[in-house]
């Protein structure tokens, strides 16, 4: 298939590329290479990208209508993965406008295209941010999320509301990916493994908020990719049993579906530092805080749809998963302990 990826220089963008690559399909890459973080990392992913023969990059941003349109225009696309996006429930506190142009705009722009063009299917990212307030664990896509904590968090659900219409008036197949506090390799630098691994090397305090009473799902980027080809797949369908009397947010009359991908096994985040330390030989300097505004103390997800349509479940343990991200981040920034 040809397979248009929106943020494929970013931390996911990246790695699914590489996997959909490797499985012989042919691969459209867009990016504005923006400088949220270190742009030398989103060129250095690009670059081992850019020497395939099957991949094609345009460097652009989605708010622009007029280049989306000659994206779409020069390439007969089969499929779309949206994981473009400003990312970062904190950063969307200080900086509210870029979230609605990214995520908002952007992504309404990637919904005009897929229409226009008829594409097979849309996957976009989510995210776990979308609970909110919600507090009944494991977190279940059938539960309403009808209050988000942040505006990062809001323009998510914005997004799932905006692909159901779409889903409903058009009949365009999409998928909604609330992924759960995502790591591994050429991670993201804004990120809690990244500062921590830094700061420790560095011989630098790090910030543990809500008094490390946290506990995240971290899933490891291999197994959101993993879960991603495959869904790539299965485009959603509609759920013949849905009724408007007891709607269910997860599903619907129209080729609509959301899944949760996370590891199911949520962590807490003391544990978390303790396998970061373990791999490094190298006690933390912790400065413990209060919980962040917009943030929640718990996520942990409920992948039961995801096993049950494609007989996967995201397995790598954190010990594992840490170790991998500090082995690579040891060579890409030629660190000797």
């Amino acid at each position: 298939m040809k397979i248009l990826i929106t943020g494929s220089s970013g931390f996911i963008g990246f790695h699914l590329s590489e996997k959909l690559l490797s499985m012989g399909h042919e691969v459209i890459g867009f990016d504005n290479m923006n400088d949220y973080y270190e742009r030398s990392l989103k060129e250095a992913r690009l670059e081992k990208l850019i020497h395939h023969k099957c991949f094609k990059f345009y460097n652009a941003d989605l708010v622009d209508r007029e280049k989306i349109q000659t994206v779409f225009s020069e390439n007969q696309v089969d499929v779309v993965v949206n994981l473009a996006a400003q990312a970062g429930v904190r950063y969307s506190i200080d900086n509210p406008y870029v979230y609605i142009d990214s995520n908002i705009v952007g992504f309404i722009n990637v919904l005009e295209m897929c229409r226009q063009h008829h594409v097979k299917q849309l996957l976009y990212a989510s995210s776990s941010s979308v609970y909110g307030a919600n507090t009944t664990l494991p977190f279940s896509v059938h539960d309403t999320v009808d209050h988000p904590l942040s505006l990062y968090a809001a323009t998510k659900k914005a997004n799932e509301l905006m692909a159901h219409t779409y889903s409903s008036l058009y009949n365009l197949p999409t998928t909604g990916l609330r992924f759960f506090t995502v790591y591994g390799p050429w991670g993201r630098p804004d990120m809690a493994l990244f500062k921590f691994t830094k700061n420790i090397i560095e011989g630098q305090p790090i910030d543990i908020y809500n008094n490390g009473k946290m506990m995240r799902d971290f899933t490891y980027v291999d197994d959101i990719v993993e879960s991603i080809s495959r869904l790539i797949h299965k485009p959603a369908e509609p759920n013949q049993n849905w009724s408007g009397k007891t709607p269910d947010p997860g599903t619907s009359y129209a080729p609509y579906k959301v899944y949760n991908i996370g590891n199911n096994s949520p962590v807490y985040l003391m544990d978390f530092i303790s396998a970061i330390e373990e791999k490094l030989g190298k006690v933390a300097i912790k400065n413990f805080m209060p919980l962040q505004e917009g943030d929640v103390p718990a996520t942990y997800a409920n992948v039961d749809d995801l096993f049950r349509e494609i007989d996967f479940k995201p397995k790598t343990s954190i010990q594992d998963g840490v170790d991998k991200f500090i082995d690579w981040y040891l060579e890409y920034y030629q660190i000797k302990l």
